[in-house]
């Protein structure tokens, strides 16, 4: 059996954003090249966010966050932090990276919380991640659909598009520090 090594590092210096920068602009059409990373390390400097990089075999992999503040209002008020923009790059999907990111950044947030969220979209491209979730042990938070982190009212058109999202939030064990 061959061993395969996955690694993950939270970022912590500029070199790790101008990777993420260059890499998630050459896996993926969509992103552009700018600030976000940038402001991602600013954030996990002043405590606000964890960002993790997964490497497979050396290779960036991908990467996710855990928000200590979200910008959903429900985790927000009850202090929930929210695992956020899961990304592992297409070739390396299937590989259990994306659980190994669950893992720790779920023990993470159990030091500070007994709960964690997250809001996954509701077209077909989130198929995966709403299966994963599920097999995690996420479950609806009950509050309905939003869009733009705002309640969708019935009978309200909305877009369907990376906005319109349905929250999910697990119970944790919870962490004590020694």
């Amino acid at each position: 059996m061959v061993n395969i090594f996955i690694t993950l590092k939270q970022l912590s210096n500029q070199d790790e954003a101008s990777l993420l920068d260059r890499e998630f602009s050459r896996h993926y059409k969509w992103y552009r090249q700018g600030d976000y990373f940038f402001r991602c390390l600013e954030e996990n400097t002043s405590g606000k966010r964890v960002s993790l990089m997964a490497f497979y075999e050396g290779a960036l992999a991908g990467c996710c966050h855990l928000l200590y503040e979200s910008n959903y209002p429900y985790f927000r008020d009850e202090n929930i932090p929210e695992i956020n923009d899961l990304n592992v790059f297409p070739a390396y999907r299937r590989k259990m990276i994306a659980s190994k990111l669950f893992d720790e950044l779920e023990k993470i947030a159990s030091y500070t919380s007994s709960y964690i969220g997250l809001g996954v979209g509701l077209y077909q491209d989130y198929g995966n991640a709403q299966r994963m979730y599920g097999k995690r042990g996420f479950v609806m938070d009950g509050r309905g659909i939003t869009y733009k982190n705002n309640k969708v009212q019935p009978g309200q058109s909305v877009t369907v598009d990376d906005d319109l999202l349905l929250y999910l939030i697990k119970e944790l064990d919870r962490q004590v520090e020694l």
